[in-house]
């Protein structure tokens, strides 16, 4: 599995057409949201930038999320994802926040399942977000599927 490079093509046509920019938060695509968004020709023009926080402490450092909330749920849940969507889009002046956080290998905090949470801020409001489950495969093809499902999301907001 690899990026779905016609979304990405389509994304970048609608905010190029329509002179906006988007910017990520990811933790458990470890960055690989913001790589499938920059490789599309002309990103420069709409894609902003991107920030990957791993830890509580960075994603409450860099992206402003409540910590108490987050230590309860391992930055695992949709309160979460909805703060690094909205404060993405501030920390980058971005018309669209992307967010991403969850799990892409089974561990004991997760209940040793696969999932995440994503969300999508248009400013300051989260406009979509989600849970997103997968069964089962390595740690890069989960996190494929996460970015191929929120881009999947993303495009269907923009039309």
């Amino acid at each position: 599995m690899e990026f779905n490079e016609e979304k990405i093509r389509l994304i970048k046509d609608y905010l190029l057409q329509h002179q906006q920019t988007v910017a990520v938060a990811e933790s458990v695509t470890s960055g690989l949201l913001q790589f499938a968004l920059s490789s599309a020709d002309d990103a420069l023009h709409f894609f902003q930038g991107g920030l990957t926080a791993y830890n509580l402490g960075q994603k409450a450092r860099q992206l402003h999320i409540e910590p108490i909330h987050a230590a309860r749920c391992n930055c695992a849940d949709g309160k979460v994802a909805a703060e690094m969507a909205v404060n993405v889009t501030q920390l980058f002046s971005s018309h669209w926040g992307i967010s991403i956080t969850g799990y892409a290998t089974p561990v004991p905090e997760s209940g040793n399942q696969l999932f995440a949470y994503y969300a999508i801020a248009q400013k300051d409001k989260v406009i979509a977000s989600g849970k997103m489950q997968e069964g089962k495969g390595t740690a890069k093809e989960v996190q494929l599927y996460y970015v191929n499902s929120v881009l999947g999301a993303f495009l269907k907001l923009l039309g």
